[in-house]
């Protein structure tokens, strides 16, 4: 088998409520609570792991895998868990810069 041969995984057809898809058991597992140093990697992830259109439809940008990929799909929940909405996320790709600092989530008074 060549370096370039490209396994995909199939999904499993639901046969019942409380069996899990193989995506949910590739799927990188949430911190318990989102500290800075976790929205900086996903905010990297997002950014690094973003949308591109090619010809055989939207694919990471990083790596080429069907969009979204497991990466770009944690940064955004992690994001989402740091109180940061669709349209933040949606900016922070836009200006497509790794390193861009999110704010502290508002805290109650």
């Amino acid at each position: 088998m060549s370096s370039s041969t490209v396994h995909r995984i199939r999904r499993a057809a639901r046969s019942g409520a409380d069996e899990v898809s193989g995506e949910a058991l590739r799927d990188i597992p949430l911190p318990p609570y989102v500290t800075c140093e976790d929205t900086q990697f996903a905010v990297r992830a997002v950014v690094v792991h973003a949308p591109q259109r090619w010809s055989g439809g939207v694919v990471c940008r990083n790596d080429a895998s069907p969009h979204p990929c497991r990466l770009h799909r944690w940064g955004t929940q992690v994001l989402t868990l740091r109180g940061l909405r669709a349209a933040d996320i949606d900016a922070l790709i836009e200006r497509g810069d790794p390193t861009a600092v999110v704010p502290p989530p508002d805290r109650p008074a």
